[in-house]
């Protein structure tokens, strides 16, 4: 092979490479995902690029972690917060979380109807939305953070472990706004 087929031919390699290593990143380990709607307003706003750790397994999730999952009613995909693990109880009441009797602060939300004393979530029991007095194993219940606007399991019931893409963890757009996700 002549020196000019030589540089081709590593450069060839270089690309081969590049493309194995992207696709192999993008379909096991790290994902971009970018936010549409407005079901996690503030926290995160429409056109927002994140980064999705693919690497989470299911045991690892913790409460408040935000997920992206294929939605369980139509071809899309959601990004919303964990509420309820396997075992959990969940009620709300008026606009107070409980998780398993115990009340939760939820400082991501801020609502306009919250500070005008309004009810923000509405009133529920998770036997009420599922039917089922406990989280089962192998599922969660998701809540987004704009509770108005949001399509989550108060609508579409608990999530099923085989929907859930990642955790998102780092977002990258817009600049002033790069960081983890909290």
């Amino acid at each position: 092979m002549n020196t000019v087929g030589k540089e081709i031919w590593s450069f060839v390699r270089i690309i081969l490479f590049a493309i194995i290593f992207a696709y192999i990143i993008n379909h096991f380990l790290l994902a971009p995902y970018v936010v549409k709607g407005e079901s996690m307003h503030p926290n995160l706003q429409e056109e927002n690029k994140l980064v999705i750790n693919k690497l989470s397994q299911f045991s690892h999730y913790k409460r408040f972690d935000i997920i992206v999952f294929n939605a369980p009613d139509e071809d899309a995909r959601y990004v919303k917060r964990i509420i309820g693990l396997p075992g959990d109880t969940i009620v709300m009441k008026n606009d107070i979380l409980y998780i398993n009797g115990k009340a939760y602060d939820e400082s991501y939300l801020q609502s306009p109807s919250q500070k005008a004393g309004l009810s923000y979530t509405g009133d529920f029991t998770l036997e009420e939305l599922t039917g089922y007095e406990k989280v089962p194993k192998g599922s969660l219940f998701v809540l987004g953070d704009n509770r108005a606007v949001s399509k989550d399991s108060r609508y579409f019931g608990l999530l099923s472990k085989n929907k859930i893409i990642g955790k998102a963890v780092f977002r990258i757009w817009p600049f002033t706004e790069v960081g983890q996700v909290q």
